[in-house]
């Protein structure tokens, strides 16, 4: 009995992974399909993706200042994850990615299936009403500033 209840329980996990910021939104569908399908042949179970956008990362990844995040939420074994990561490794797309173990024995009925989610993610640079790069910024005060004490030490 124990041995059955051990072989529905599996282990939840997110992966996220970066990809190209050129990439279409058909592209990345194509992506999401592909790992849903490695999800699924390896019995595991998708709960949710969400695609989070095109944003600003911290440092260049790929020599490209931007990426497209992508997170995926899924129920699974540990042989799962491996070929997922195995899978978005040979991918030229696919630049960065990491997974996480949320939680151990889950029941895979206790977790519904969520539909998938794409957020706008960061708009880009020159989105209007924005605050001014740096570029004049605090030059700008410390003229000002020079030119009061000009003025207070010309009188």
């Amino acid at each position: 009995m124990s041995e059955t209840q051990a072989a529905t329980r599996l282990r939840e996990y997110e992966t996220i992974f970066l990809v190209k910021p050129d990439l279409t939104d058909d592209n990345v569908d194509k992506l999401k399909e592909r790992v849903r399908g490695i999800v699924s042949r390896e019995g595991g179970k998708v709960i949710r993706f969400t695609v989070w956008g095109k944003k600003k990362t911290l440092f260049p990844v790929a020599k490209q200042p931007r990426a497209i995040y992508v997170h995926t939420h899924f129920l699974g074994g540990a042989k799962l994850v491996a070929e997922i990561e195995r899978n978005l490794r040979n991918l030229d797309e696919v630049t960065r990615y990491i997974s996480v173990k949320l939680a151990d024995e889950v029941d895979p009925e206790t977790r519904p299936v969520l539909e998938d989610v794409k957020l706008a993610g960061d708009v880009e640079e020159a989105r209007p009403g924005a605050p001014a790069e740096r570029e004049g910024g605090f030059r700008a005060e410390e003229q000002s500033g020079d030119s009061e004490e000009e003025s207070t030490e010309e009188a």
